[in-house]
C-alpha cells in the first residue's frame, strides 16, 4: 500500500527510470531488488561518459579504465546505486577491461544481447538494471567466466 500511494505521488510529467523514486528521500522497496531514481538524477549524479555506459548501454575506450591494472583488496560496487557486484579476490589482469572471474550472483542479472551483430550475454546491476558489461566463456578456472565490466560502471571501496 505504501508503495502504490508513494508511487502515484509522483507527477505524471516524471520520467522514472527502472531506478524510479529518489532514495534521498527515504524510499527503498525492501520486497523488491531495485531502488528508484529519477533519470534526471541520475544524469546529474554520473557523468556523461559513466551515464552513456550505464544507462545507454554503452562501452569504453579498451584499454583505458581505471580499474584494469588495479590491484587493491575490496569490493567493487554499482556506479549508479551502490550495489557490491564483485571482489578484488575475483580480479584477474585483463588489458582491455577490468576482468573478474565471479561475480556476486544475487547482485547482478544476466541477459541475451544481440546488439551489434554479435551473440553476448549483457551483465546488469539487479538494483538499477544498469549496464555494466559482458561475461563470456574463456576465463580462468575454477569458473571459466570472464566477466568484462566497464571501469566507469564501477566505484570501489578499500577494504578496511
Amino acid at each position: 500500500m505504501a508503495l502504490f500511494s508513494t508511487v502515484s505521488a509522483i507527477s505524471a510529467s516524471t520520467i522514472l527510470s527502472p531506478i524510479s523514486i529518489s532514495m534521498h528521500k527515504g524510499f527503498w522497496a525492501d520486497n523488491h531488488k531495485s531502488f528508484f531514481m529519477e533519470e534526471k538524477q541520475l544524469k546529474e549524479k554520473l557523468s556523461e561518459e559513466e551515464y552513456r555506459i550505464l544507462r545507454e548501454a554503452g562501452t569504453e575506450t579498451p584499454g583505458t579504465g581505471e580499474f584494469i591494472n588495479h590491484d587493491e583488496e575490496g569490493i567493487y560496487r554499482c556506479k549508479a546505486c551502490g550495489q557490491k557486484l564483485f571482489q578484488s579476490d575475483d580480479k584477474f589482469d585483463s588489458d582491455r577491461w577490468p576482468s573478474f572471474k565471479d561475480a556476486i550472483m544475487d547482485n547482478i542479472e544476466l541477459k541475451e544481447d544481440t546488439s551489434h551483430g554479435m551473440n553476448r550475454v549483457e551483465v546488469l546491476c539487479s538494483r538499477c538494471e544498469s549496464h555494466l558489461g559482458h561475461v563470456f566463456e574463456d576465463g580462468p578456472q575454477p569458473t571459466g567466466k570472464r566477466y568484462c565490466i566497464n571501469s566507469k560502471a564501477l566505484d570501489f571501496e578499500k577494504q578496511k
